[in-house]
């Protein structure tokens, strides 16, 4: 149990580092704009798929953030990265209002093609 909060942990901090890291001029732009894409994302209020729906719901939580956060920190390089997760340590989780309009934006995308695919076929 203790091996799963000491992740949990090292996500929460690696996520608040990959916030860090969109705006810190050392990072690449391909790397940015992946880290903030992800922190966005990870610290958005929703979720793309609720939590409430059996299985899928969490897929997000346990792969697809990780995942990101994974590729993210990779494109980063370790030097910048170790001292973004310093200074991750030293501040507090921001909400993601950027996080909350992709996911709404994705949620309306993906109801304007349902819709689509339904007057069409129909």
């Amino acid at each position: 149990m203790e091996r799963l909060r000491a992740w949990a942990r090292a996500l929460k901090r690696d996520v608040m580092a990959l916030w860090l890291a969109a705006r810190d001029p050392r990072v690449p732009f391909g790397a940015k704009l992946l880290a903030g894409l992800v922190a966005a994302y990870a610290l958005s209020p929703i979720d793309l798929i609720p939590d409430f729906i059996p299985v899928l719901g969490y897929l997000d939580d346990l792969l697809i953030v990780p995942a990101g956060i994974w590729l993210a920190i990779r494109l980063i390089p370790e030097p910048v990265m170790a001292e973004l997760r310093a200074q991750a340590l030293e501040r507090d989780r921001p909400t993601s209002r950027a996080g909350l309009l992709l996911v709404v934006a994705i949620w309306a995308w993906l109801a304007w093609a349902a819709w689509t695919w339904w007057s069409v076929r129909g």
